[in-house]
């Protein structure tokens, strides 16, 4: 976008005609959301905890309790005692540079990013298909597939822009046929061909039918699978004891539109299928994205306009925290168990490689918390994001990051629910306010520029990891300051380095050629000059036992395998077709909590609204959290549109007015975006909170270790009748409430074939 300066201030933005990824067009949050960057309550001095309550100081003060207490814990108790948490927000040059103090300056390995709750499972799954990370497909393929398929995935929510190309081509020549599979009716699900309704948790099981009937039916490139692939066999055997029967049991729903999903797929001639956290943050989030590749792989859709897979991202730019190693990856999709890998990554950083940590995977955010709950990490340093929010099971969250041997650092643009926990809060800088480069789900490279000042004495975050780094006095085996560089596009020239020769190859980039050429796809290097449209078009993947990111793990247990094991079944570096069986998520309803909740985004907010709710027109369209209840389950609650309800799980309550809407029977959806900071902390007493996380458990995949949010069990009280107004959710997205009027309102008629399942034809 292009962002409007009038006497030092943004005054608005609009959309690049000419970009790549957008063409012009802005979703709610982009039109609205920059207006958080003028709000009264910014961060702009630094705040140390001083008699319980955070007081402002000055940079130098902060910054000597900080690196005080990393001094003393290093030579106490060494690198372990401290875990540093980061965002799929900050800018690539950032999170290279964070990845490079953490696992090359300090040596600990405890370093992940909020990614871990959005993006994990997608690089989890690209890992286990493809022997890496990176996304085989391109947005452009939207303009070519004769098929789509959305698995989990509200993109007209999540990714609004995108989805205004898919209405594109729907309302064009050649439509495309949609298929969504989703238990809520979101906008997707209405202009789908086919949309199926699982029960929360079986997405295994419903994959593993859609493969068994493309086997079964011999929809299948067996030239393609015979050249490229190792596994078919097994998938063969495992899926044949998954008829579309037996799915239906366990989904709950009729094995007729599993029959036509199959040949949906099937008949495809260029498919291109989309995932995001219906999949990731579901019982056995990776194993189901797996199969998802696998369909591509049976079908050989890869490679070539429209064929493709886009295993999304939840951030703008987690694809950079997943590259750059912030986020428990290795800095540029390096293999932790491949010595040559680490020798590698510490000859571009010019360090030794025993400071690189590898005896053991990076340590997930769950487990760091753990590790803080237990007092082995005492020194925690949060940037630009919000786990007193975002975590699951909230009250045990709070309490960590409260625990009075941690010392917290919070490093921020504005006062969020953690900050409030912090012993140090550091002001940030926002985007427009500082420069670096950002990467979006397919690949494409942008260059952000600084517009105006940051307000006060906040910093760019780059800046403050810089200047963190110079007081620690780290340096690299030449004796020089390290991190070598000093800004934007000297950290950018030194990612460049770290990333050359691997897949995502930047060394093509320069900071000129972005300005000049918008948005560019990596791998972009001296023998692709103007970037790579499509990964694998050759059938060859990064998958040999030299060249992987990972050697896999197992779908269902989670357990790592040993390189033997690699190299013994793919010596040949092929994509890898990889079974699993389903099993059952480990809370499902029961007599007491005979629901089970969901929690997801709307249109109108980001995360925990700590900019979204300080834009008045955003605030305005979702002021207040809500509860999707299915029209059967408030006949039998005895509950109306906008009656106060009690949402609880055995970990706390949320209380809300409920919305009325076309969810899935059976099935509970509250967003995750509301906290506290603008209401007050939740009630002690256990009345009920506002934020979803209060509700939600402790667990999470056993491959990508991203935490669930969509299998808890729970249950529903009314607390009284309404006072006649209805919910504040939105009506213009899946939140969008039952009845003869909305279905008027899109053009459908007023009643529509249901299935036992919740699905719609």
């Amino acid at each position: 976008m292009d962002i409007a300066v009038k006497d030092g201030r943004i005054v608005g933005v609009r959309g690049r005609a000419e970009d790549r990824v957008n063409r012009g067009r802005l979703d709610p949050k982009d039109l609205y959301g920059w207006q958080a960057g003028h709000s009264p309550d910014r961060l702009t001095r630094p705040l140390v905890r001083r008699g319980g309550e955070l007081v402002e100081t000055d940079w130098d003060t902060a910054m000597d309790l900080v690196v005080e207490r990393s001094r003393g814990l290093l030579d106490e108790r060494g690198p372990s005692a401290l875990g540093f948490y980061t965002s799929g927000q900050l800018f690539l040059e950032e999170h290279h540079t964070l990845a490079a103090l953490c696992h090359g300056a300090i040596g600990t390995n405890h370093l992940d990013g909020n990614t871990r709750l959005c993006t994990a499972t997608a690089a989890a799954a690209l890992k286990e298909s493809f022997g890496c990370d990176g996304q085989p497909g391109s947005y452009a393929d939207i303009d070519h597939a004769d098929v789509i398929a959305l698995y989990g995935h509200n993109m007209a929510e999540t990714q609004a822009v995108l989805w205004a190309r898919v209405l594109d081509r729907l309302a064009g020549p050649n439509p495309p046929r949609l298929l969504c599979v989703d238990p809520r009716p979101t906008p997707v699900a209405r202009e789908a061909a086919l949309h199926l309704a699982p029960r929360p948790g079986t997405n295994v099981a419903l994959m593993n039918a859609i493969l068994h009937e493309l086997i079964r039916t011999d929809r299948v490139d067996h030239a393609y699978v015979e050249a490229h692939t190792v596994g078919y066999g097994e998938l063969v055997r495992l899926t044949a004891d998954y008829p579309p029967e037996r799915a239906a049991e366990i989904c709950d729903l009729p094995a007729q539109g599993i029959r036509e999903a199959a040949a949906l797929l099937g008949g495809a001639e260029r498919l291109l299928s989309t995932v995001l956290q219906g999949f990731y943050q579901s019982n056995q989030a990776t194993a189901a994205a797996v199969q998802v590749n696998n369909v591509h792989l049976l079908r050989g859709m890869l490679g070539r306009p429209g064929a493709g897979v886009l295993q999304m991202n939840g951030q703008p730019t987690a694809e950079n925290t997943r590259e750059c190693g912030a986020d428990g990856d290795m800095t540029g999709f390096r293999n932790w168990n491949n010595d040559r890998h680490v020798a590698d990554l510490a000859a571009a950083w010019n360090l030794d490689p025993a400071r690189i940590p590898h005896y053991a995977p990076p340590t997930h955010a769950m487990q760091i918390m753990r590790y803080a709950e237990k007092g082995s990490i005492r020194f925690l340093w949060v940037s630009a994001t919000n786990p007193a929010v975002s975590l699951p099971e909230l009250r045990r969250i709070r309490e960590v990051l409260a625990h009075r041997d941690l010392f917290l650092v919070v490093q921020d643009v504005f006062m969020t629910e953690t900050a409030e926990l912090a012993d140090v809060v550091l002001p940030a800088a926002t985007w427009g306010e500082k420069t670096g480069t950002f990467t979006n789900s397919d690949r494409t490279v942008h260059l952000s520029e600084k517009a105006v000042e940051p307000p006060g004495q906040a910093r760019p975050d780059l800046d403050i990891f810089l200047d963190y780094a110079r007081r620690m006095g780290f340096r690299d085996r030449d004796g020089r300051p390290f991190p070598q560089w000093h800004d934007p596009a000297s950290a950018f020239e030194a990612w460049k380095r770290a990333g050359a020769g691997r897949p995502c190859d930047y060394s093509g980039l320069t900071y000129d050629l972005l300005r000049d050429a918008g948005g560019i796809q990596w791998p972009c290097d001296a023998d692709r000059p103007e970037g790579t449209e499509r990964l694998y078009a050759d059938g060859r993947f990064w998958a040999s036992p030299e060249e992987c990111e990972s050697y896999g793990r197992d779908l269902v247990t989670g357990a790592p395998l040993e390189e033997a094991e690699y190299r013994a079944a793919n010596p040949g570096g092929l994509a890898m077709i990889k079974a699993a069986e389903y099993v059952a998520p480990h809370e499902e309803p029961s007599g007491e909590y005979p629901f089970t909740l969901i929690t997801g985004r709307t249109l109108y907010h980001f995360h925990t609204r700590t900019k979204t709710a300080r834009a008045p027109e955003l605030q305005r369209a979702a002021p207040e959290v809500w509860v999707e209840v299915s029209a059967s389950d408030a006949r039998e609650a005895g509950i109306a549109e906008g009656d106060p309800v009690e949402v609880r799980s055995a970990r706390g309550a949320v209380v809300a007015r409920a919305r009325v809407s076309g969810i899935r029977p059976g099935v509970l959806f509250v967003p995750f975006h509301y906290g506290y900071w603008d209401t007050g902390a939740p009630d002690a007493g256990g009345a009920g909170g506002r934020a979803a996380n209060e509700l939600s458990a402790t667990d999470w995949d056993p491959v990508s270790k991203q935490p669930l949010y969509k299998t808890a069990a729970a249950r529903l009280r009314a607390l009284g009748p309404g006072d006649g107004r209805p919910s504040p959710a939105p009506t213009t997205t899946a939140s969008a409430p039952v009845g003869a009027e909305v279905a008027r309102t899109r053009g459908e008629p007023d009643t529509q074939e249901t299935y036992p399942g919740g699905g719609t034809r």
